[in-house]
């Protein structure tokens, strides 16, 4: 308590007593010294104003963030600080002023429990002198009068018949009839209260009003806050009503645990903090800088049954989990030798050729492992096909107690993250396979790849990145296989089988990505507003992931323009099949990989938007190599500026009329860009049977020795 005493108890005792000295009333200082110290921190509850707003305003970009990498926290949590950085954003600066209120309540309890320091500054030997006699009149030690002794002289000497006994001091006591008549000029009441009494909740009586304004105090604020606060509209009905019944009843029972006094002063803030959050929002109002109209609608509550509904499904992947965890661990099921490993169901489209190859070069088993308990492959019944659900959490042991030849995923940064290689058999072989066509130097982070034993390439800029890196990080050579782009082989097959038949209207499909900035939110109307009406078919196919989670936007969007919709103007958000994609004319897209895909499989051309460019590597440009995506863009058709959408129209027209001349040129950059053309299935089927022959020869080979 010095230490309170010294750092904050005094120089709040100054701010006390001159707001005593003002007023010459105990209660209203305490409610003056409120206001003075709401007016002392309002620059700073501006600063948190502004930085809550920023908070507001880059939330969507934290949900896509967590939308897409959901349960990979550490990965989470690397984009978010990065969003923080750009935006100048601090977690930080909503904390200070709650860390700043709690020295001065400290210190404000301090000055109620010594007034005779702060108040009237008699000296300390004064002082001592006046509580070792108030103890020895009560028959008790100085110990033995509290935290408060300074309040048991004050009360002693306001009674005239005790006041008489304090006489035998006048010797060691300086002026004693002035310091007593100064200490007795002190009236600690205010509206009848005592205020250096503590409520007892025991003994109801008067100063009970004091716990029981401080909790209604506390519900205004809340409330008020709760409507108002821009960042409390922002939390759900349980967020914000489960924090105003926990501080309702905080603010109540702390008042009945500290002086009157200190009440007061909680009251008083709590009343003051109303009023402030209005002045707030009108010196920095959060409307100019939110577009509220853009933001998602808050969630209703769930029902009883929709509660019992989700715990039930929640209860049913759990054992579900638990179920296949065992299952692939049991000895009855025999040694497994390869794992495909996917994050959610859409990857299956990703595998799903190499493991047909597999299966029909081998009588391999593929151990399917899914972190989506909903995935398709469970519906798919093929024997040879084991499928096993393990969610995010358990995939962490699952992945380090792996015992098998070989493991192959569409995920990066392994051993990075919270996914690791296997500890119990470090042999085991990783192979990644593309999930795109991109330049992995620039979309992924340094070092995505660097602990995988093998990678599956799509064509010779993926290599030459690869051994650059090996070359510039001084990293080991990694197997690089040629496999080539199973995607797009299945598409362009797909393809090949489709009736070749010319629109009657020329059909532009319009189908961006789902990253931040992406032509849904950005650009969507100003092409529109350029293209409709010039006779063209038009559809939007935004990315089903942009659907699923920006369902609000969508309805928004849809909304917008339900009156335009018909033959020559559909949004599409059924994503089960291609038919859309290979029947366009021309693709408008920003940095989705079904440019490529449809160019590629098609021979037509693709303009891009170029929204901000999604760099996953900030160093991508050391390795001294132009990235698949900047090179390819402008030879596969063409890129427009957001600052030059205007000529969206000029740009299309112009694409269309020259999609002949297009044709031979994408056909020789598919043959230069791709390996193994229509069969990387074959190939990369080809390496997993024989490289798993290989390693079960040798383990046969080791066990027997």
């Amino acid at each position: 308590m010095s230490f309170i005493n010294t750092v904050f108890g005094v120089p709040l005792g100054y701010l006390m007593r001159f707001c005593y000295q003002l007023l010459h009333d105990y209660g209203w200082a305490i409610v003056l010294f409120t206001l003075f110290s709401k007016v002392i921190l309002f620059p700073l509850s501006l600063i948190v104003q502004k930085n809550s707003v920023k908070m507001v305003k880059i939330q969507p970009k934290i949900d896509v963030i967590k939308a897409m990498y959901p349960g990979d926290k550490d990965k989470i949590a690397e984009e978010q600080l990065k969003i923080y950085e750009e935006e100048h954003y601090s977690p930080l600066v909503g904390v200070v002023p709650m860390l700043l209120q709690i020295p001065l309540i400290l210190g404000l309890i301090n000055v109620i429990y010594n007034p005779l320091q702060h108040l009237l500054h008699l000296e300390s030997g004064t002082i001592t002198a006046f509580v070792e006699k108030t103890a020895s009149l009560l028959s008790v030690s100085v110990e033995q009068l509290g935290s408060a002794p300074q309040l048991k002289v004050m009360e002693l000497l306001s009674d005239p018949g005790q006041a008489v006994l304090f006489a035998g001091l006048k010797d060691a006591v300086a002026d004693f009839d002035g310091v007593v008549a100064r200490i007795q000029s002190i009236d600690l009441n205010f509206f009848g209260w005592n205020l250096s009494a503590v409520p007892q909740i025991g003994h109801p009586d008067g100063l009970w009003l004091i716990p029981l304004l401080s909790g209604v105090s506390a519900l205004l604020l809340c409330v008020v806050q709760n409507a108002v606060n821009v960042l409390q509209r922002e939390q759900g009905w349980l967020g914000r009503w489960g924090m105003t019944i926990f501080l309702v009843a905080f603010s109540a029972y702390f008042a009945f645990i500290v002086p009157a006094g200190v009440g007061v002063y909680w009251i008083a803030g709590n009343l003051m903090a109303t009023g402030q959050m209005f002045l707030l929002n009108a010196v920095y109002d959060p409307k100019k800088y939110i577009d509220y109209s853009k933001r998602p609608p808050k969630p209703k509550p769930l029902t009883k049954e929709e509660k019992q509904e989700k715990a039930a499904v929640a209860r049913a992947h759990k054992e579900k989990e638990r179920s296949d965890y065992k299952r692939f661990f049991s000895e009855e099921g025999g040694r497994k030798e390869l794992v495909f490993y996917s994050e959610r169901s859409g990857f299956y489209k990703y595998f799903e050729d190499i493991m047909r190859e597999v299966l029909s070069q081998s009588d391999l088993t593929i151990h399917y492992v899914t972190s989506d308990p909903e995935d398709a492959i469970f519906s798919l019944g093929n024997p040879r096909i084991l499928p096993y659900y393990i969610g995010d959490t358990k995939l962490i042991t699952f992945m380090m107690k792996l015992d098998v030849d070989m493991v192959v995923m569409t995920m990066p940064d392994l051993q990075n993250f919270h996914i690791k290689r296997s500890y119990v058999n470090p042999k085991v072989e990783y192979i990644y396979t593309e999930h795109g066509i991109s330049s992995n130097n620039m979309m992924l982070r340094s070092g995505a790849l660097d602990h995988y034993d093998t990678i599956f390439c799509v064509g010779p800029h993926q290599v030459e990145e690869y051994r650059q890196m090996e070359k510039l990080y001084g990293l080991p050579k990694r197997n690089l296989i040629e496999v080539g782009y199973t995607l797009m082989d299945n598409m362009s097959a797909a393809y090949e089988k489709q009736e070749k038949r010319e629109n009657e209207k020329k059909t532009i499909l319009i189908a961006p990505s789902w990253q931040l900035d992406n032509i849904m939110d950005s650009c969507l109307d100003e092409i529109l507003e350029g293209l409709l009406g010039l006779g063209y078919r038009i559809v939007v196919r935004p990315h089903p992931q942009y659907v699923r989670v920006f369902s609000w936007k969508m309805e928004a969007i849809l909304a917008r323009y339900r009156d335009q919709l018909g033959e020559d103007f559909r949004i599409e958000t059924d994503f089960s099949s291609n038919v859309t994609v290979y029947t366009a004319d021309l693709v408008i897209t920003d940095w989705s990989n079904i440019g490529y895909e449809f160019s590629f499989t098609t021979y037509k051309p693709t303009l891009y938007i170029n929204t901000p460019m999604k760099v996953m590597n900030p160093d991508y440009e050391q390795l001294g190599i132009v990235p698949f995506d900047l090179r390819v863009r402008s030879q596969i058709g063409a890129e427009i500026e957001l600052d030059r959408i205007d000529t969206v129209s000029e740009t299309v027209k112009d694409l269309l009329m020259r999609t002949p001349e297009y044709r031979e040129e994408i056909e020789n950059l598919k043959r230069e860009n791709f390996y193994e053309i229509g069969n990387s299935a074959r190939v990369a089927a080809e390496y997993i049977v024989k490289r798993i022959g290989e390693i079960e020869e040798k383990r046969k080979e080791e066990e027997s020795l």
